[in-house]
């Protein structure tokens, strides 16, 4: 089954490449056109578009669990986006090297979401797997760990699933800095990592039917 899986994902990341419009064959059977690309263009301002400041260096954080790290501005983001990458791994697949990109200082965006990179608050998990303008190329048991991991963030990260021209491997911090939802949605990940439990990931489960009923609010919300 994993072979499988890792075969379709590999076609559809070569799909968008050729920036050709193809069908994709989606879990549930019915085909998506992948939309159009949006043209290369440097971003200028000095705040991405989550209102995060541009970023010339960013450090380096570990996803506990994976030995995997990447490049985040420090505090309430780098913990959101870590917890994000680590349930990524206990709960989807496992990471590994090169799978996760995070701050980036190459201004050349496609879409204004992709300058939340220059930034360090946002996250591309495997985008050669999931490329932007594709739509299916999750499962649904992986569609609802990620929709868990929305509710269970309250809204304070989003998902580049959801938005108009979708890219899946894409996750960013949903508010600027010091926004209470991010404030609080950082403290509760911290409390889970200083706690006995290690609650999150690897210890929830995201299909109990209480979080499903929590996590189906954060359905798709297109941007």
């Amino acid at each position: 089954m994993k072979d499988v899986k890792l075969s379709r994902r590999r076609l559809l990341g070569t799909a968008a490449i050729t920036g050709a419009a193809v069908a994709v064959i989606r879990p549930g059977g019915a085909a998506q056109a992948a939309p159009a690309a949006g043209g290369a263009r440097p971003w200028r301002d000095s705040t991405s578009a989550n209102g995060w400041p541009v970023l010339e260096e960013t450090a380096w954080h570990p996803i506990e669990g994976s030995g995997q790290r990447v490049k985040l501005a420090a505090g309430d983001a780098a913990v959101l986006l870590t917890h994000v990458a680590r349930r990524f791994h206990y709960e989807i697949d496992q990471l590994r090297p090169g799978d996760v990109h995070g701050h980036t200082g190459d201004s050349t965006v496609h879409e204004p979401y992709e300058s939340n990179h220059l930034s360090g608050s946002a996250i591309a998990i495997r985008p050669h797997a999931y490329p932007a303008g594709v739509r299916g190329g999750l499962y649904p048991a992986e569609l609802v760990v990620v929709r868990d991991i929305l509710a269970e963030l309250d809204g304070a990260v989003v998902w580049g699933g959801d938005f108009d021209r979708p890219k899946e491997s894409h996750f960013e911090i949903a508010y600027p800095p010091g926004h209470r939802t991010v404030r609080s949605a950082a403290r509760k990940v911290l409390g889970w990592r200083n706690g006995p439990g290690g609650e999150g990931a690897g210890a929830v489960d995201a299909f109990d039917p209480s979080r499903r009923s929590k996590a189906r609010s954060f359905e798709r919300r297109p941007r």
